[in-house]
């Protein structure tokens, strides 16, 4: 059977990805017209928000979207971007500068959810909800009901964006990530979820009827798109997890040295 490849074109995707770039070009705009600008608001900072709007759409718009009706490995490609790659360079996107006036908001809002705002809740959510979506019961249900779907995939994209944020974020947490801490942040909840994919890839059999009884796209059957759908999803969350520690690696060492030259330069001669 021929893939179906059209392009969805939903209304609301497209007015929140647009409602959202408009808002941070426009502080990208006035943080670079400030003192040290071109620092606090960098072109390639712009280059990744833009970016994640870019994959957004790419995930809930383009034909990938149909395809994930058609195919589970299609799906989960389009989970990947929503959990991972769309809140990374969405957050990574943002600066001090950028960020300025919310930052009192956030910090405020930090200390009214309390818990919820520690990393560990983070880690908790992010893996519980992936888990839970992948119930066969739920998944295939998102699968048959439009709004269900639309809640996977807002849920995804808050867990998502909760877990990077304690990561990547420019403004520094009343309950931060130190020392080894980022290192066993990921490893507790990429392995988790990795596990997850490696069970997906070798299960006897297919798991989700809804991809059971569809017609098969391209030859492909319904145990091995789930094989690929699980491998897909093992993988990625390896090469992020060790693309990230790598980043973080060297943002931590960048900020040893600015210390230690702020030191140097305020000891006594």
């Amino acid at each position: 059977m021929p893939a179906d490849l059209s392009w969805s074109l939903q209304p609301l995707p497209i007015l929140g990805a647009a409602a959202a770039g408009g808002a941070y070009v426009s502080r990208w705009r006035r943080a670079r017209r400030s003192r040290g600008g071109h620092g606090r608001a960098s072109a390639w900072r712009l280059c990744c928000f833009l970016g994640a709007l870019l994959l957004l759409l790419g995930a809930l718009v383009s034909p990938l979207d149909a395809l994930g009706d058609q195919l589970f490995l299609m799906h989960m490609l389009q989970h990947v971007l929503l959990l991972d790659l769309v809140p990374i360079l969405a957050i990574v996107g943002l600066t001090k500068a950028i960020m300025r006036p919310a930052t009192r908001w956030l910090q405020a809002l930090e200390m009214r959810l309390g818990a919820l705002a520690h990393p560990a809740f983070a880690v908790a959510a992010y893996v519980g909800v992936i888990w839970a979506w992948h119930v066969p019961a739920l998944y295939d249900l998102a699968l048959r009901h439009a709004g269900v779907h639309v809640l996977e995939h807002l849920s995804f994209m808050a867990v998502g964006s909760l877990y990077w944020w304690h990561l990547l974020s420019p403004i520094r947490a009343r309950v931060g990530l130190r020392g080894m801490a980022p290192v066993a942040y990921m490893a507790s909840t990429k392995l988790l979820v990795g596990a997850l994919g490696m069970g997906l890839a070798f299960a006897p059999s297919a798991l989700y009827a809804f991809y059971v009884h569809r017609t098969r796209v391209w030859g492909i059957s319904a145990v091995t798109d789930q094989a690929l759908a699980g491998l897909i999803m093992a993988v990625e969350q390896s090469i992020v997890m060790g693309v990230a520690l790598a980043a973080l690696f060297i943002r931590a060492l960048g900020e040893s040295e600015r210390e230690q030259q702020r030191r140097e330069r305020y000891e006594p001669v």
